[in-house]
């Protein structure tokens, strides 16, 4: 089997071009996970950084601050969990190879 070295790096270029791409791309998806039926909600964008996060008044409880502590939690966890769907659609096979974080 004869390998060419320069079709491998020809192969290694475009592949680095569509990583660059979808690293661009994943900067400007925008996911909103929630909880509680709304009442809190978390903005991410594809690298999971966490861009907006919106607190409804009747969440903020002086008396009940774990419940609001378990609502973030909860409305970061769902938009972790929408990004990973997302990248899987998005990214077809390429991404069931991926460790998402």
């Amino acid at each position: 089997m004869n390998v060419n070295p320069f079709d491998i790096l020809k192969n290694a270029k475009n592949l680095q071009d569509q990583f660059s791409r979808v690293q661009e791309e994943l900067a400007t998806l925008r996911v909103t996970g929630s909880s509680g039926g709304g009442i809190v909600k978390a903005t991410l964008n594809g690298r999971f950084e966490l861009l907006a996060m919106e607190i409804d008044p009747i969440a903020v409880d002086p008396r009940d601050v774990r419940m609001l502590q378990d609502l973030i939690v909860a409305a970061h966890a769902d938009a972790s969990e929408r990004v990973k769907e997302l990248l899987k659609e998005r990214l077809g096979p390429l991404a069931g190879n991926l460790p998402l974080a």
